[in-house]
């Protein structure tokens, strides 16, 4: 993985995005059923900051790259789905990334 461009750090932030949806996910049962609070307060404040730079990366690259609608609304949308943002880099992400460099 390049990280020497947008697209690059798009990748990697749809990947740690991705991780921190699920670790999200996995601190909710210790919120409201031990009432352990800070792990989901600490793993929110994460998800939701990956998740914007995620959006606005989305974003910046579509712009970049002049990606249609419907490629930047679908890359967008991943982040709104568990395992998505796995999907998006499989199926998007990588493929750009593996066109612009060779």
């Amino acid at each position: 993985m390049n990280f020497n461009s947008k697209l690059g750090i798009l990748r990697l932030l749809a990947l740690v995005e991705g991780i921190s949806y699920i670790a999200f996910a996995i601190t909710m049962p210790l919120k409201y059923n031990l009432e352990i609070f800070w792990p989901n307060k600490v793993m929110g404040y994460a998800h939701g900051l990956l998740f914007l730079a995620y959006c606005i990366y989305v974003l910046l690259v579509g712009i970049e790259r002049k990606w249609s609608f419907k490629i930047i609304f679908l890359s967008g949308f991943a982040s709104l789905i568990p395992f998505a943002t796995f999907f998006a880099d499989a199926k998007i992400f990588k493929p750009e990334q593996e066109k612009s460099l060779g």
